[in-house]
């Protein structure tokens, strides 16, 4: 029997280390939903290159139900202010079914903010300050971003867009007070899986395989065919900004593979690094063994619960 303790199960961890498959196996047998904790994977017609995995979802033949997945369009810019109500949305329709809802990704700010209970401002485009920058390169930006700011987010020098802004946030709080968050902090069982960063990183290279193999290079070439600006796709980063700069000729196959490969390894560290900062922030993080049986994963968690 569930000791109601929690109101959340939160189910986080580097790229490639079978999250999703996990969460579902674990909702299965809770008879619960997952909302999804991926900053990319709301995007509509971003599958393959998100890793939706929407095969994942499916559970002894059962269709777990998610949210938070192809919410929006492709080209949009979705932001952690619009990641935060929507959450809440989804979380206090599963409560109110009386259910155990599970958050599962590997975007940590997204998931911190919600575990914690802060919101960010919903800032404003600046369109003055956008033209001031327009012209600068990407050195020059992180350089005017430094001077706001220590840079613990890479992501936000990734593109000249995402630079820009990254800027324009930092300026507008420099003008307004920013508001204190009205959503409490939900107490979740945080678990996180544990996976060995040379197994890692070889299930990273061989996914990236056969992600080519299942048609990534047409999802995003089909992406850029329905009029999507390619600086869109590129500020998207990893797998839509690689593959949108071969496409459009500033890179050859060889470099985009390279690269791109080099960038995925670099992410999932940023991941772990993430993590263990949350850890020092207070998160108490159970830990499991990607090589541990899936069903012993799950009796694992049952037990914490």
């Amino acid at each position: 029997m569930i000791k109601k303790v929690y109101d959340l199960i939160t189910v986080l961890g580097p790229t490639a280390s079978g999250k999703t498959l996990f969460a579902a196996t674990l909702a299965d047998s809770l008879d619960t939903e997952i909302i999804s904790g991926d900053s990319r994977q709301v995007y509509r017609g971003m599958t393959i290159g998100t890793g939706k995995d929407l095969g994942d979802y499916v559970v002894n033949g059962k269709q777990i139900p998610y949210h938070l997945i192809d919410i929006c369009n492709a080209g949009d810019k979705y932001n952690i202010f619009e990641y935060q109500r929507d959450f809440h949305k989804a979380f206090s329709e599963i409560k109110n079914r009386g259910k155990l809802p599970i958050l599962c990704g590997g975007s940590g700010l997204y998931i911190e903010s919600v575990l914690k209970g802060y919101r960010l401002l919903d800032v404003p485009e600046n369109p003055s300050l956008r033209k001031q920058l327009q012209d600068k390169n990407l050195n020059e930006l992180e350089k005017i971003l430094r001077s706001y700011k220590t840079l613990h987010n890479k992501t936000d020098i990734d593109s000249c867009q995402r630079a820009i802004r990254a800027i324009e946030i930092e300026e507008y709080c420099l003008a307004c007070k920013p508001e204190e968050l009205d959503n409490e902090p939900i107490k979740s069982l945080i678990t996180g899986i544990d996976i060995d960063r040379d197994l890692r990183r070889e299930k990273i290279s061989r996914r990236l395989k056969v992600r080519m193999e299942e048609g990534m290079i047409e999802e995003v070439k089909s992406l850029l065919e329905s009029g999507i600006p390619d600086e869109n796709l590129i500020y998207y980063g990893l797998e839509y900004k690689y593959i949108t700069l071969y496409l459009t000729g500033k890179l050859n196959y060889r470099e985009m593979y390279d690269q791109l490969e080099i960038a995925i390894h670099q992410f999932a560290k940023r991941q772990m690094t993430w993590f263990r900062g949350m850890e020092r922030r207070g998160f108490k993080i159970h830990w499991l063994d990607y090589q541990t049986p899936l069903n012993k994963r799950i009796d694992q968690v049952m037990e914490l619960l």
